[in-house]
């Protein structure tokens, strides 16, 4: 006889999704196999939606913070957006002579 199918609850799989929950996590939440979650196509749909969805809320709160002045989150997406990057200098002291011999070819 086989196990009574379990009820999964899509809303809740849609808040854990919008807070970057793992897909191991939403199914030990729900009390259900990960491959169970996998071969739900109403699942995937849910969870793709919702994990892409906060990223963008993440993505806009961190703009958000840039905008307002906060300097650390401006260098963080400076560097990640526009290439930006710190100064690296490099000092190369020797101590000696270099001696350099050119033979003729």
């Amino acid at each position: 006889m086989a196990r009574p199918k379990k009820k999964i609850d899509y809303e809740l799989v849609a808040k854990l999704a919008k807070i970057q929950c793992t897909q191991d996590e939403i199914a030990s939440i729900l009390d259900v196999c990960r491959q169970t979650l996998a071969k739900d196509e109403q699942f995937i749909n849910v969870y793709k939606k919702h994990i892409d969805e906060g990223k963008m809320s993440l993505r806009r709160l961190q703009w958000k913070a840039a905008e307002e002045g906060n300097a650390t989150m401006m260098i963080w997406l400076g560097k990640q957006y526009i290439g930006q990057r710190d100064k690296f200098e490099n000092e190369n002291k020797t101590s000696g002579e270099i001696t350099v011999t050119v033979k003729e070819v």
